[in-house]
């Protein structure tokens, strides 16, 4: 579905017609069909050709003398992934073959066609110009050798292979949809003088050579692999596996005016291996499915159930002697006193001590002791800046609807096509999830907005029919206005933003990670037309949903004309946010930072993520920590009478993502070769939105279970 909807209707073509028409029949079929426009009669015809196959790189299936493209991605330093050029930025011939410039009806470095997915994850295929053809049932081993010789290098081109021969630059093939990678050169010591002692045909050998001439300070030069040989096995109608070996007897010094001949010798053989199973070779399981990931996750679920035992006995055993307490101030008999068991037992808690304390003849209880109680009356009072974080709240909703869609899409993997097999995929599953969990970002910043809104000043004239007169300027209509256009243009400004930095740095530098402009049109129309309005209508359904078990009263406890203030004297350290957040940040980064260590490696140093099981326990993982480290720092909170709940509430659960970029710096300098401005800038610029969505995503989730256990422990108090 992602692949059909994402391509032109002249792309999607090849995807419906599922025929057995040889190449130029079905190049005739769809050209009549473009021409006449009978798009209505396409169902009809791709039942008539029901019983042919395609056979071609869509289909993965090929026939004896079928053509087979060799796609070239992209080339660049193998230590900065995101510095990536195209493949005939180097110097490189084109083949002796039907493909070539030279010659009429070739498609030498003619560029495929992409998916909105490709191009955002940086793939620009175009065509290798060598000519492949399926042996079908050919003998096993047979080959075509095809060559090329440039014309004698020039100064600058000189200087192109000696930079991809010193910074070990690589680039990246495609046959049949599997990726195959080589090197384009190395640096060596003068090959001609030492080639009799060290160098032969055994790269070991040449590895031990550049060794013993480096501890002595020689001289280096840039060399470059002339010969390559591309080794196809297929079995049956289906190409199974590829290799690109690069021979190191043929490598050849880069001087100004040679001439350098490339041969690529193309073998096929035959192999048993199904089909199914050809991508696995690609899929590092001794890395991904170590002991150590698997203690990750053990050590993570035992820190839950360590934070469950925390709020169970120490948060509720707490919120027990607070409810005695109450009970015995309004002069109630405890409701949870047990059978048999006396009204002065029942005034004793846990430990035996009394919940009352005598001070002469008469008893003083301990309501002192715990202020929450005390701020019923503002701690459902709106929070400051409504509108903005209404917003962020509906972003976040989004946030955590996106990434449970992406994932579950990605398990899933097995029904519909694993995402690591195909280019793009996952890009273009978070576009879609994207777009379509719009209403659920305007439902929830609406229905915020909604529930609060009453309780400010504003609210309450219109509620009273008078006219606001400490409301300000801005009035109901301007602030539904302003939280619905923060909520659609939030986190695609700041994406915008960024990415438009980066895709200026990219076109500067000309590498393929830049965004075309056609491309950036098509998301600019899925953004106005599909996610905008979602957002509108979630918000207008939030707007007229009903909220609470009754319409007039929202909450359980009626908020004061008043504000009280927020003491800030004789306040524990464990009362002020500032001192409890970052822990809270701390201990949700430590139930992640092992699989954050997987998902950046295989970000940035070229592994196929494919766990995406254990990706969807982490994720459970961490929305409990969240959930649970913010219900006691805002009961902490509230103990010292501090009832602005609802930011330090997101800033708990939000400050993990401070803890995710500070790895990510740690991870850029200790585990990676990065340089550059372009590897720089792309590291951390998506390092910079992977944390503030990891901070929106936690926040959110923290304010939510922050938001109901407020709601739960103030409905069980008897309010004056």
């Amino acid at each position: 579905f992602f692949q059909y909807y994402f391509h032109s209707p002249a792309e999607r073509l090849p995807l419906i017609l599922d025929v057995h028409a040889t190449p130029p029949k079905r190049t005739k079929i769809i050209q009549v069909a473009m021409v006449k426009h009978q798009l209505a009669a396409l169902p009809l015809l791709a039942a008539l050709l029901s019983n042919a196959v395609l056979a071609d790189e869509y289909s993965h299936r090929y026939k004896e003398g079928d053509r087979v493209d060799l796609w070239v991605n992209k080339i660049g330093p193998y230590a900065n992934p995101q510095e990536a050029y195209e493949y005939y930025a180097l110097p490189y011939c084109a083949p002796d073959t039907r493909h070539h410039p030279d010659k009429e009806g070739g498609s030498f470095n003619a560029l495929k066609a992409h998916s909105i997915g490709e191009r955002l994850g940086g793939h620009a295929l175009r065509h290798s110009g060598h000519d492949l053809v399926y042996p079908g049932a050919s003998p096993s081993g047979t080959g075509v050798l095809e060559t090329c010789t440039t014309k004698p290098l020039t100064d600058a081109q000189v200087k192109l292979f000696a930079t991809a021969a010193e910074d070990q630059w690589f680039y990246q093939m495609y046959v049949d949809d599997l990726p195959v990678w080589g090197m384009v050169g190395e640096m060596l010591p003068d090959l001609e003088a030492a080639k009799s002692e060290h160098f032969g045909s055994d790269l070991s050998h040449l590895e031990d050579a550049v060794a013993r001439h480096a501890e002595s300070g020689g001289e280096f030069k840039a060399y470059v692999y002339t010969k390559r040989t591309l080794h196809v096995s297929y079995n049956g109608d289906r190409i199974i596996k590829v290799d690109l070996t690069s021979e190191p007897a043929s490598l050849a010094e880069i001087k100004p005016g040679a001439t350098l001949k490339f041969e690529l010798d193309v073998q096929w053989q035959k192999t048993n291996t199904p089909f199914h199973s050809r991508f696995d070779r690609y899929l590092d399981h001794a890395f991904f499915k170590h002991q150590i990931h698997w203690f990750s996750i053990f050590n993570s679920f035992m820190m839950v159930l360590f934070l469950m035992g925390l709020v169970a006995l120490i948060l509720l055993r707490t919120l027990r002697k607070d409810y005695a307490r109450y009970a015995i101030s309004h002069g109630t008999r405890r409701a949870d006193v047990e059978e048999g068991e006396s009204d002065e037992d029942a005034e004793k808690d846990e430990d035996g001590k009394p919940l009352i304390k005598e001070h002469g003849s008469v008893p003083v209880t301990g309501v002192e002791d715990s202020g929450w109680k005390q701020v019923h009356g503002d701690v459902f009072r709106a929070p400051k800046f409504l509108p903005l974080l209404a917003a962020i709240l509906g972003t976040g909703w989004q946030i955590v609807t996106l990434v449970m869609g992406v994932i579950l899409f990605a398990v899933a993997g097995p029904l519909h096509g694993e995402v690591h097999e195909e280019r793009g995929e996952v890009l273009t599953a978070i576009l879609v999830f994207y777009s379509l969990s719009s209403v659920v970002a305007g439902y929830a910043s609406g229905s915020y907005f909604k529930l609060y809104y009453a309780t400010t000043p504003a609210g309450r004239s219109k509620a009273s029919g008078a006219a606001s007169t400490t409301g300000g300027p801005i009035g109901s209509a301007t602030q539904w206005q302003l939280t619905m256009v923060l909520t659609v243009l939030l986190l695609p400004t700041v994406l915008a933003i960024v990415l438009s930095t980066l895709n200026g740095i990219a076109l500067i530098y000309g590498t393929i990670y830049y965004i075309p402009f056609l491309v950036l049109l098509k998301l600019f129309f899925l953004w106005v037309f599909v996610s905008v309005p979602l957002c509108i209508l979630g918000t207008l359904l939030g707007r007229h949903a009903k909220l609470g078990s009754k319409k007039s009263e929202p909450f359980p406890c009626r908020v004061n004309a008043i504000p009280r203030p927020v003491p800030e004297d004789e306040v524990p350290w464990y009362g002020v946010p500032a001192n409890l957040v970052p822990f809270a940040g701390l201990l949700s980064f430590g139930s992640i930072f092992i699989e954050l260590y997987y998902i950046l490696t295989s970000l940035w140093n070229y592994k196929f993520y494919h766990v995406y099981g254990f990706l969807l326990g982490v994720y459970a993982i961490l929305c409990l920590v969240v959930c649970m480290t913010t219900v006691i720092v805002v009961y902490f909170t509230l103990n010292a009478e501090n009832y602005l709940w609802q930011w330090t509430a997101f800033y708990s659960g939000g400050s993990t993502a401070l803890y995710v970029f500070l790895y990510s710096i740690y991870y850029f300098v200790f585990k990676t070769s990065m340089h550059g401005l372009v590897q720089t800038a792309f590291y951390f610029g998506y390092m910079l939105l992977i944390s503030l969505g990891m901070g929106t995503l936690c926040g959110t989730l923290g304010h939510w279970s922050a938001s109901n256990f407020v709601r739960k422990i103030f409905q069980n108090v008897k309010v004056d």
